[in-house]
């Protein structure tokens, strides 16, 4: 079996090439550090996304002391109780009918339509922040370019005015260090304080909203009505986190990782630039590329018998997305860069029940970043020799993203 080391930095730098030596040693491996079964190819990640055996939560269906216990107290961790609640507590991490109900009352905000209706104030926020990189020949891309962007549209949705932007960038950080096995003890305390800080300051809104409704997510999810039933505050402060994690943190991977692979490939840069109907093809491969949420977590449901091995009811499984995106079983060539790729079936947002709500918003920020910056800059380069990436099974990006740039 190939070695595999998530924290390796030689497998941070770039883990397709030993995901496909995993991929070719057979559909699944054991990992002690995580203590999970991984799958590994596309149809096997594709189908267990939406097999129904497989869930985000399985505390409906079995027992808690039939659990796998350190599973359970990894995504539930005792010791940051304000997390677990909040950030566990959203419907991101139930099954139906809860989470049906309250993803019916998201949708409308999260969709292709409301996506839209922000992408004009995104133009402007990533054609004023390249007039500030262009004269300046130089930028750190991740703060001064992919985080904004998703920010001015997260915080429009969400109503928080531009002085407290900030905050949410800082929350979001922290609190999604704690989805990965590696996070320290520091890091879940940090996590912990940015939750009671955010519902905190979402309690305030809410209250706010209470008086004064507005034209913003907090006051639709607080409003909202199907069939008699609402939303409890504590359900309105979970869903808000999880707008702002879902549609910032990993945009600003993506958009981040879409730029390094341009970088590394000025052909397909140039061929953007002059053919700029790609843009639609060209988010689909950036994500498949450099898949920003590389692993996903799933509960066994029940006893399951699954490409030749026996997955019991309690325990959870590992799928690698960031694999299944590189199976040449399914992707052409797909170590190479191709921005018109037509057949690009990538599981970047997930699939079946849990399919990502934001996925719409995401598409928009990306096609938006992405599309400005190959308008407006002729040429650029990394300039950095080594990038330095979060220790993270989970979510693949960098810290910061120096580069030099024309325009």
């Amino acid at each position: 079996m190939p070695r595999f080391d998530a924290y390796a930095p030689d497998f941070l730098e770039n883990p397709y090439p030993t995901y496909a030596l995993l991929r070719a040693a057979g559909p699944f491996f054991y990992d002690d550090q995580w203590d999970l079964l991984f799958f590994t190819r596309h149809a096997d990640v594709r189908a267990m996304l939406r097999d129904r055996r497989f869930g985000r939560d399985a505390r409906h269906v079995v027992p808690m002391a039939q659990l796998d216990q350190t599973a359970l107290a990894r995504e539930r961790p005792m010791a940051y109780p304000n997390w677990t609640h909040f950030i566990r507590g959203s419907f991101m991490d139930m099954e139906p009918p809860a989470h049906t109900r309250i993803r019916r009352l998201v949708q409308a905000a999260f969709s292709r339509r409301s996506a839209e209706s922000y992408r004009r104030r995104m133009e402007e926020t990533a054609n004023t922040l390249l007039d500030r990189m262009l004269e300046k020949g130089s930028a750190e891309a991740i703060a001064d370019y992919a985080t904004p962007i998703p920010l001015v549209m997260i915080s429009e949705l969400m109503g928080v005015p531009a002085e407290d932007q900030m905050h949410l960038v800082d929350w979001s950080t922290a609190i999604v260090r704690l989805f990965d096995e590696r996070c320290t003890a520091e890091e879940g305390a940090a996590a912990e304080e940015a939750t009671i800080e955010f519902v905190e300051y979402l309690r305030h809104m809410m209250a706010s909203r209470t008086d004064m409704p507005r034209e913003d997510l907090v006051t639709a999810l607080m409003e909202a009505e199907i069939e008699g039933e609402r939303l409890n505050a504590d359900e309105v402060v979970a869903t808000s986190i999880l707008a702002l994690n879902a549609s910032h943190e990993a945009t600003v991977q993506a958009i981040g990782n879409g730029l390094i692979a341009l970088a590394h490939d000025q052909g397909e840069f140039q061929r953007l630039r002059v053919e700029p109907d790609l843009m639609k093809t060209a988010v689909d491969e950036l994500l498949r590329f450099d898949t920003p949420l590389q692993m996903f977590e799933r509960w066994v449901l029940e006893d399951t018998d699954w490409a030749g091995t026996h997955l019991r009811r309690g325990t959870k499984i590992g799928l690698l997305l960031g694999s299944a995106n590189h199976d040449d079983e399914v992707f052409a060539e797909p170590e190479r860069l191709n921005l018109g790729r037509q057949e690009n079936p990538h599981i970047s947002f997930g699939g079946g029940t849990h399919y990502c709500v934001g996925a719409p918003l995401a598409r928009v920020e990306l096609e938006v970043a992405v599309s400005c910056f190959a308008r407006r800059v002729t040429d650029f380069e990394l300039a950095t020799d080594r990038l330095e990436r979060p220790e993270s099974l989970v979510f693949r990006g960098v810290r910061s993203l120096p580069v030099a740039m024309s325009g």
